[in-house]
């Protein structure tokens, strides 16, 4: 299949989800153009769903000085509403150069049906790797950028407070340099059994030794924050990854925050890590996060799928803070 219809005209049609509203999303139809020559037509199979910044977009908390740094590579619309946002696109190319016809490709397209995108914005889905996988390559990229941010290194005690989708994928790296000790700290025990997968140790909020090298914080939270920070040691480093969107948060400065000469820095996957800048491209970055995702254990942060047809009602679920799902794919 091509094409989901054509309009009165012969023209391409497809499906798209937008935000049309606080807290609401709808299906709508979508006119393709014909791919021009550097160009192809792709058939999305998967999506990813952010359960961080899509959920911002979902619930309309995008700050206004944020709405021009916050837009997605292939949005339509502005901030607050309506928008089609995403980031997270796994297809088949069905038009386009001819030595391309037929090959698995990852962009960072909108949940949509269907998509037109330049060829150089196509990442080709590496051979061996399940397309289904395939629709975390922007996730596992934020965490390859967060460790680059962070400077760890081989046998470095890393520690990574929240085991949502990112911070199982930084902790999964991390366990990957040689020597490293690396503890995830959560609150729910049933993430135990993936940090344990991936060989990384699992502890619940507190009882930590307080003499990590580099902290990661993915927990979105005020609490998760304050155990990030004590868990540093002596002029440790501690990477933020959460965003919190239009939410105030407490930070614990106070205490020996100084007197260990802490170092709180942010991680934001918008800008390739400056250490990395000189040599590493957007592509490049992009290609390396889909290789990385090679490993079969990563499925296991699958916990949920859901048809594109039923998308708009299922968000109120997806995106609530108490769901107990890791990473959702949408299924086409």
């Amino acid at each position: 299949m091509v094409v989901e219809t054509k309009d009165e005209g012969g023209g391409l049609v497809g499906r798209a989800l937008w935000y049309t509203g606080k807290v609401q999303a709808h299906l709508r139809p979508m006119a393709l153009p014909e791919p021009g020559p550097d160009e192809a037509l792709v058939l999305t199979l998967w999506s990813g769903i952010s359960r961080g910044t899509e959920r911002l977009v979902y619930e309309g908390r995008v700050p206004v000085s944020e709405y021009e740094r916050m837009k997605a590579p292939f949005q339509e619309g502005e901030f607050p509403y309506p928008v089609k946002y995403g980031y997270c696109a796994v297809g088949i190319i069905e038009q386009g150069p001819k030595d391309w016809l037929g090959i698995p490709v990852f962009s960072l397209q909108p949940h949509q049906t269907h998509f037109v995108a330049p060829i150089d914005r196509l990442v080709p889905v590496p051979d061996g790797l399940p397309l289904r996988r395939a629709a975390l390559a922007a996730n596992m990229e934020t965490a390859l950028n967060a460790l680059w941010d962070s400077g760890a290194g081989p046998g470095d005690r890393i520690v990574v407070v929240g085991a949502g989708l990112v911070g199982l994928l930084v902790a999964y790296l991390a366990t990957r340099l040689p020597g490293a000790e690396v503890i995830v700290v959560d609150v729910e025990p049933q993430r135990a059994a993936l940090v344990t997968a991936i060989g990384a140790e699992f502890r619940t909020a507190g009882a930590l030794a307080g003499d990590a090298d580099i902290v990661f914080h993915a927990s979105a939270s005020a609490e998760g924050l304050a155990t990030a920070i004590d868990a540093a040691g002596l002029e440790g480093t501690i990477v933020e990854l959460s965003w919190y969107g239009d939410k105030p948060v407490m930070a614990p400065l106070g205490g020996s925050f100084h007197s260990r000469r802490l170092k709180l820095i942010s991680s934001q996957v918008g800008h390739v890590a400056p250490m990395r800048r000189p040599r590493w491209t957007y592509e490049r970055r992009l290609a390396k996060a889909l290789d990385l995702l090679r490993d079969d254990v990563i499925d296991r942060f699958i916990t949920s799928e859901v048809a594109f047809e039923n998308l708009p009602q299922e968000l109120a679920g997806i995106f609530n803070p108490a769901a107990p799902a890791l990473a959702t794919v949408v299924r086409y």
